[in-house]
């Protein structure tokens, strides 16, 4: 703890209790929440304490492995309370917009996820780019699919000035042959946030950089003519439509997930982003690691019972 960061809180927000001890916050009856913002090497031991008396939001990455997250879990499960994950992309009007499209019946099966996640810095000094950037992605491919996590992962990453991965390239396969590619980087010249989600009739880009359009549906898609797909030459017919840009609110994504963990504590709203989605994004880190360190070896997603 650092003590003499409270100072500055204390001036800022003059009402706010400020304390460097977390058994005072704990003790007190007035908190029903504890927010975890830590290294993520003491998300465990602080989870674990503050389980026994509150409910609990981590942020991402949840925990260290796959263990850990089980234990929370269960920890959670015996005390009665709640944890939830700090996957903050899932509530922004953006993400919300694309799950809706993808789940609609003209957007088709989804085929593939590509994403680019990139920018110069920062670096941390205790996860790698991975660990960093990625649970973005694994988070929001969580959230559109409805809770499905990947069969298999292979990753491939360097580390270029530390002995942490300051780039890496993660590809899943999902068992119906949906395949999300995704690219974290902190060594780029420019920041890019920009997914391409491709589905059996429709396509959409998400532009996070974008102030105006950050989502576009394409109105596009290729399809087999004839019955026999081993046909020579094969027989596609390409369907080229409009392009639509839906408005999106506003709203800001932090204070949406705020709300929804307050109506999830006070009136027993299911948590958006709880710990079975926590579970599912470091269950396909840990998978993710081990590919990168046998070279990307395709490594298979396991979640304990």
């Amino acid at each position: 703890m650092r003590a003499e960061r409270l100072a500055p809180i204390r001036r800022r927000y003059p009402a706010v209790k400020a304390t460097a001890q977390l058994d005072e916050v704990l003790r007190d009856p007035q908190v029903d929440l504890v927010a975890i913002a830590t290294p993520v090497d003491s998300h465990r031991a602080l989870a674990m304490r503050a389980i026994a008396a509150k409910h609990v939001l981590v942020e991402k990455p949840l925990t260290r492995s796959i263990g850990d997250a089980l234990a929370l879990r269960d920890a959670a499960r015996r005390a009665g309370v709640t944890i939830f994950v700090d996957h903050t992309f899932v509530f922004t009007p953006a993400v919300r917009k694309m799950a809706e499209v993808v789940a609609a019946p003209d957007f088709g099966r989804p085929l593939y996820y590509d994403s680019v996640r990139v920018n110069l810095g920062l670096f941390q000094q205790d996860v790698s780019v991975v660990w960093d950037l990625a649970p973005h992605d694994l988070a929001i491919l969580h959230h559109v699919t409805s809770g499905r996590v990947p069969a298999r992962v292979s990753c491939t990453g360097v580390a270029h000035f530390s002995a942490l991965e300051d780039i890496a390239y993660l590809t899943m396969l999902y068992d119906d042959d949906f395949v999300p590619h995704v690219h974290v980087n902190w060594l780029a010249p420019v920041k890019v946030r920009q997914v391409l989600l491709g589905g059996a009739r429709k396509m959409l880009v998400y532009n996070d950089n974008d102030p105006v359009e950050k989502i576009r549906i394409y109105d596009k898609g290729v399809s087999l003519q004839g019955d026999d797909p081993a046909a020579t030459p094969l027989l596609m017919e390409y369907r080229i439509g409009d392009m639509t840009a839906p408005v999106l609110p506003t709203t800001e994504a932090l204070k949406l997930e705020v709300e929804h963990i307050a109506a999830c504590v006070l009136d027993g709203a299911t948590p958006l982003c709880g710990i079975e989605a926590g579970i599912g994004v470091i269950a396909t880190l840990e998978a993710a690691q081990r590919s990168l360190e046998r070279g990307g070896t395709a490594i298979e997603v396991v979640i304990p019972a």
